[in-house]
């Protein structure tokens, strides 16, 4: 359990999350000690600020679908502990209450269409290896709620998983279609993107990139993406722009920041621009813990597909790190 969680938060927010609940808790213990009329509100403060960091690091772990259907659901819940808190401490239970109340109807109203018996189902066999069992289960779920882009999107990871690609294909397809929001479609698009990838259809899978960074350019995934399959083609001028123009904000767990810095790495030596590519590298040895987080994900049985992708991007990294690749083999390879 503790493996997953680890493979949730990342080693880094891990960490901040541990940090965030022994500062808050120990200054909550602090205040009640503290006979002061203002104990009671500051107690309270410091869980509304673990609270706000748990919201934080959570959120950033999240797709930006998922992201926004959850701050709709918490962020009004925080606001009216808030209100209670600086403006009526006295009656801060009943705004707790509230709060609570809110995010069960929330709760509620976002999750009424996830069908979690069919899912868990899935789940289950998937975890197993059953993919045709865990497929079969999804084929039930969309004959009875076939306008749901989300079960379109879980049956088509899982029949990745199995290796069925075009039907993988077919389902991001009607994904896209019935997506109501850019962002929706743009993880549709991804997700073509990297059917195309995992069948070495490059070229696919480089417009279906940019498509989805049409439809969702502040989303780092679309950047991203953009810039492995830039890498996978050998366009080394592509991959900068992609990862240093395009990639607008700072990646939210160290795994993705060192397989950035990788593909940047190989797209500078490739470049003759060595100076950047060191630069590169050492943003990458920076993020050296990441590499036991990508080692615990490629050692579970049922990553063939993140093996498939990643293992010669995860074996560079280790090879950098430990320097039995350097940047000058690098940019001799460049030359040769």
């Amino acid at each position: 359990m503790f493996k997953r969680i680890e493979g949730f938060f990342g080693v880094e927010r891990l960490r901040l999350l541990a940090i965030l609940l022994v500062v808050t808790g120990i200054l909550s213990t602090i205040f009640s000690l503290i006979d002061a009329e203002w104990s009671i509100a500051a107690q309270t403060f410091m869980l509304l600020v673990f609270f706000m960091g748990v919201i934080w690091l959570v959120g950033g772990r999240l797709a930006g679908e998922q992201r926004a259907q959850w701050v709709l659901t918490l962020l009004p819940a925080v606001g009216l502990v808030l209100l209670g808190l600086l403006f009526l401490p006295q009656f801060i239970a009943f705004f707790v209450g509230g709060a609570v109340g809110w995010v069960v109807v929330g709760f509620l109203v976002f999750t009424r269409h996830q069908a979690p018996m069919e899912y868990r189902a899935a789940v289950k066999a998937m975890r197993k290896g059953d993919y045709e069992t865990a497929v079969k289960t999804m084929d039930g779920l969309i004959k009875q709620e076939p306008n749901d882009p989300n079960h379109y999107r879980f049956r088509a990871e899982l029949l990745r998983l199995w290796g069925k690609f075009p039907r993988a294909r077919k389902d991001y397809e009607k994904m896209a279609e019935l997506a109501q929001t850019p962002v929706a479609r743009a993880v549709a698009y991804n997700g073509l993107a990297e059917v195309a990838l995992q069948a070495k259809h490059l070229d696919e899978a480089r417009a279906n990139a940019l498509r989805a960074y049409e439809l969702a350019p502040d989303d780092w995934v679309t950047a991203y993406n953009l810039g492995m399959i830039y890498d996978r083609l050998n366009d080394s001028p592509a991959v900068i722009d992609a990862l240093t123009v395009k990639l607008k904000t700072r990646l939210p767990d160290a795994r993705h920041r060192q397989l950035v810095n990788l593909y940047l790495v190989r797209a500078y030596c490739k470049t003759g621009q060595l100076d950047h590519a060191a630069q590169a590298l050492e943003a990458l040895k920076q993020d050296k813990r990441a590499l036991r987080e990508w080692e615990l994900l490629m050692a579970d049985a049922g990553a063939t597909t993140l093996r498939e992708v990643l293992a010669q991007d995860v074996a560079a990294v280790r090879a950098l790190l430990d320097g039995t690749l350097t940047l000058e083999a690098l940019a001799q390879g460049r030359a040769s």
